[in-house]
Order: structure tokens, then sequence, then C-alpha cells
């Protein structure tokens, strides 16, 4: 039968032995030490989720941007208003709901401006400034400058165009 292990103890040249003990620090876990960086670290992240999300909600109305073109004529950009600010060049102004214009029967305008009082209200509309598919489904007003149409009842080259916060009564 094999011998049992038998503990040997290595000592170093000044006679020390090699394996020693760590010691045990008397702390436990210290509630007020480990606490409050935690709850600083906890605070800053929501700080950080709160500013982010009104920055992002905000950025819409903030994030409008003017620039000057030559003529002097104003051109804005941003999430809710976007075109020509000059209402000289652009006159005439409606509010409603942009849709695709689909009819067979009119076509005039790449699409139309759905308006309170029904279908003898509707505005059919073209841009030679924006691009209108951004604008569908939402409710808006419009600035634009009035073109003789053959069959629209009102049709207009849209050079300025705000989203609003909601529709008027009726569309």
């Amino acid at each position: 039968m094999a011998e049992p292990f038998q503990k040997v103890e290595i000592n170093s040249e000044q006679g020390e032995s090699l394996l020693k003990t760590m010691p045990r620090s008397g702390e436990g876990f210290k509630m007020k030490k480990n606490l409050i960086p935690a709850l600083i670290i906890v605070a800053l992240i929501l700080a950080g989720g709160v500013t982010g999300y009104f920055l992002a909600n905000q950025g819409m109305s903030v994030g409008q941007k003017i620039t000057e073109l030559t003529g002097g004529v104003a051109l804005v950009q941003g999430p809710q208003e976007m075109g020509i600010k000059d209402e000289s060049l652009f006159p005439d102004t409606a509010q409603g709901r942009i849709k695709i214009n689909e009819s067979d029967e009119i076509t005039e305008g790449s699409h139309k401006l759905i308006r309170p009082g029904g279908e003898s209200q509707t505005a059919y509309l073209t841009s030679s400034v924006l691009d209108l598919n951004q604008f569908l489904g939402k409710c808006v007003q419009i600035w634009g400058e009035t073109f003789e149409a053959q069959k629209a009842g009102w049709f207009l080259d849209v050079g300025r165009i705000k989203v609003l916060d909601s529709c008027p009564e009726g569309v």
C-alpha cells in the first residue's frame, strides 16, 4: 500500500516558510463605503438618459436652421418646417393633410391637400423646392404660388411647409 502524504515544510534560505497565510481584513462589506459610489453612478446614468430624452424631443423645434441664399432669400430647414421663408414668392397659404394624387381625372399635381369642406376644397400640389413625400399623411400648413389649372380647382407650387400639431377641424 501507498504511504499517506506527509506534510513537508520548505524553508527559504533565511529560514522562513514559503507558505504564508493571507492576512484577513477585519472589514466586511461596508454599506456606506460601497453604496454611495454606486448611487452616484446610478444617478449619473439616469441624468444622462433624461437629458438625452429631452434633447431628442426638443430637437424637433430647436433643430431648425435658416440659411441665407443668393439674392437675400432665406431657406428654412428643420424637421417641423422647411422651404423658402419669403412669403412674397409664395403668398398663398392653406392647411390640411397631404396625400398622393392618385386621381385619373385630375392629373395636375403629384400630391393633394385634403382641406375642410369636402372634395371641392382639395388643393392639388406640386413643388419646385420640396420633396412632398416627406410629409405624406401629416397635417401641414403650406405656402405656395397658385398656378392656372385645366381641371384642378386650386393648383399650387409649394415653396414652404410646416407640420402642424393638430389637423384643422373637418380633415
